[in-house]
């Protein structure tokens, strides 16, 4: 069993271990506690397209879309996130997950897709551009967290080129 599927409710957990040390640990989502389970599960069943999950033995990686900005006028532009675990870096997971949730953001309309990276993520900027995003901004300073201040770079895949 293998690929990318929709995630589900039993796949909360799974999710969760991989993204609360990224939390926990790294600069590279600025949440600061990692979410409880029952906040992820609230994130998927709000979803404006639905949670991905790249799955080989055990579920490895995952992705997710959301509202770039609240203001009506952004509803067209999503921001994408796609988180795989450390242990199946670097196979291809991330680049599958990417592309699937793009697709699903094609499917349900969107215009845009925003991608917005710590800095330094080499590995992200990377993904991004094999995926078809192109930088273009970064904001100097805007977040603090493991006592100090990150850039992060915005990132922009336009869905209907």
């Amino acid at each position: 069993m293998g690929g990318i599927r929709i995630a589900a409710p039993a796949d909360v957990d799974a999710i969760r271990s991989i993204y609360a040390p990224i939390v926990r640990d790294t600069h590279v989502s600025f949440e600061i506690e990692p979410p409880s389970a029952e906040e992820i599960r609230r994130r998927i069943e709000s979803a404006p397209v639905p949670w991905l999950v790249r799955e080989e033995s055990e579920i490895v990686g995952f992705a997710s879309a959301g509202p770039f900005r609240p203001r009506p006028a952004y509803r067209w532009t999503a921001e994408a996130s796609v988180y795989v675990a450390e242990s199946a870096r670097r196979r291809g997971a991330g680049r599958e997950l990417g592309a699937a949730i793009l697709d699903a953001l094609r499917s349900a309309g969107y215009h845009t897709a925003v991608g917005v990276v710590a800095l330094p993520n080499a590995a992200s900027e990377g993904l991004l551009q094999a995926l078809g995003y192109r930088r273009v901004g970064v904001l100097r300073e805007a977040g603090f967290k493991l006592g100090r201040w990150w850039d992060v770079a915005l990132w922009q895949c336009d869905l209907e080129a």
